[in-house]
């Protein structure tokens, strides 16, 4: 089963609900509040997490970059903000029988895009 990391951006409130419902995420906000992408992706990496966030500066690090990104990164991209409708689009994502891990993934309502992310050594 999947491990994630919360990004900074993602409501507390979609942790917390994340936590009720049996999954396993730590937060950025709550663990090292104002770490920079760099650190954020390492963390990732170093505790074999799959980063959710809704930064798509992390796709660019992991494809243009060529930055260590294999535990996985999901990008929610949902039209609404409101906490309340983000914590549960968050669920919807997560519940998906999906392998995270060495895939960069593109949520978006009613679309799932699931990408390989490249294989670098560092």
């Amino acid at each position: 089963m999947s491990t994630f990391l919360a990004n900074e951006n993602v409501p507390i409130a979609a942790v917390h609900l994340a936590r009720a419902s049996g999954l396993e995420m730590s937060s950025i906000r709550e663990i090292q509040p104002g770490a920079g992408d760099d650190t954020v992706l390492a963390m990732s990496q170093a505790e074999g997490r799959v980063l959710v966030t809704f930064d798509r500066d992390f796709g660019d690090m992991a494809f243009r970059h060529g930055r260590q990104a294999s535990a996985g990164v999901i990008l929610l991209r949902p039209r609404l903000r409101d906490p309340d409708y983000l914590a549960q689009f968050l669920l919807k994502v997560l519940a998906q029988n999906i392998t995270w891990e060495g895939h960069f993934s593109i949520a978006r309502e009613g679309q799932l895009r699931v990408v390989p992310l490249p294989d670098i050594h560092p």
